[in-house]
């Protein structure tokens, strides 16, 4: 679609929108994995409202909880990376609160992909750090990174086709307690309740039983972000999350997204094409170009930003 059009009306108040009016509010952010969203066990509770819908309950939680808080859960300073002598990524320092929906945009080849990459140890920076909650974590390995909090989809829903919905949640959460040996065995006797509980969160209960094979895209898509809470994350990582989606299905997944990051004040960082996305689920917007940071601010303020129009929002080719 054509990046020129953010929806009218997205520059709306925090306060009329949801959105985390993060420059009047705050509270802690989770400091060890035992703190992190889904609390001790890393396991989430499952919404029950007697009479009510679970999408109900979950929206309310989120209102709930009132305030999200300004301490960063993602801090990134200084972050550079280069291949081949071209700094793909150079001097990114941005921060993501908990509770906060934060959208990193730019054109094609501005470096959005390799900041996910850094931040979730795909790749190791050249210079620069990353901290989660407190802690470096820039230069381990994915894996350890992941079991400390950081949960990521994919641009194409990323599940086991042959394997049944609550099979796919409930391997990710033997793989998060480190089950390595014979998980796919086990996963049908073991965390069946948690898996179900996940699965409730996403509203994809009812499909528990069915094939990933048999799924619409966008419901795959649902059930990869129950495979990201797995990991109880204190941070989640959506690369392009309404790639390849319907108007109808991007926006329930946002929403989706939104009502649990503010319910369970877990910091989300996404990057997305769809401008309407963008505009309208974002709390900030961190706008790259050519490996830099040239705008970090409201979406009222990015859209009006002369730096923004110039490089992005004006061109219709931008990606």
């Amino acid at each position: 679609m054509s990046a020129a059009g953010p929806p009218q009306g997205a520059n709306s108040s925090a306060a009329s929108s949801g959105r985390s009016p993060c420059a009047t509010i705050s509270c802690r952010p989770p400091s060890t994995l035992a703190d992190a969203p889904f609390g001790p066990g890393l396991r989430p509770a499952r919404v029950d409202v007697p009479g009510g819908s679970a999408a109900a309950a979950l929206a309310n939680e989120a209102a709930s909880v009132g305030a999200v808080q300004c301490t960063a859960v993602l801090r990134v300073d200084g972050l550079t990376k280069s291949f081949g002598g071209d700094a793909v990524v150079h001097d990114v320092s941005f921060t993501v609160a908990a509770g906060e929906l934060v959208a990193l945009i730019g054109p094609n080849g501005a470096g959005k992909t390799t900041c996910f990459n850094l931040v979730n140890g795909q790749l190791a920076p050249d210079s620069g750090t990353v901290t989660l909650a407190g802690k470096r974590i820039d230069g381990l390995p994915s894996r350890i990174i992941a079991r400390m909090g950081v949960g990521r989809t994919f641009q194409v829903a990323a599940t086991f086709a042959s394997m049944t919905v609550r099979e796919n949640v409930q391997l990710a959460l033997l793989a998060h307690d480190g089950a390595h040996r014979g998980i796919a065995a086990r996963a049908t006797d073991r965390m069946r309740a948690e898996a179900d509980a996940l699965l409730e969160r996403v509203r994809m209960a009812k499909f528990a039983g069915e094939g990933c094979a048999t799924l619409a895209y966008g419901d795959a898509k649902r059930v990869e972000l129950a495979l990201a809470l797995a990991c109880a994350p204190q941070l989640l990582l959506m690369d392009e999350p309404t790639a390849g989606m319907s108007p109808r299905s991007r926006e329930r997944l946002m929403q989706l997204a939104a009502d649990l990051a503010r319910a369970k004040q877990i910091a989300v960082l996404f990057t997305e094409h769809d401008m309407d996305v963008v505009f309208g689920h974002a709390d900030r917007i961190i706008v790259l170009d050519r490996g830099r940071v040239i705008a970090d601010g409201s979406p009222g303020a990015i859209r009006s930003d002369p730096r923004v129009q110039a490089v992005y929002l004006g061109d219709d080719d931008a990606g």
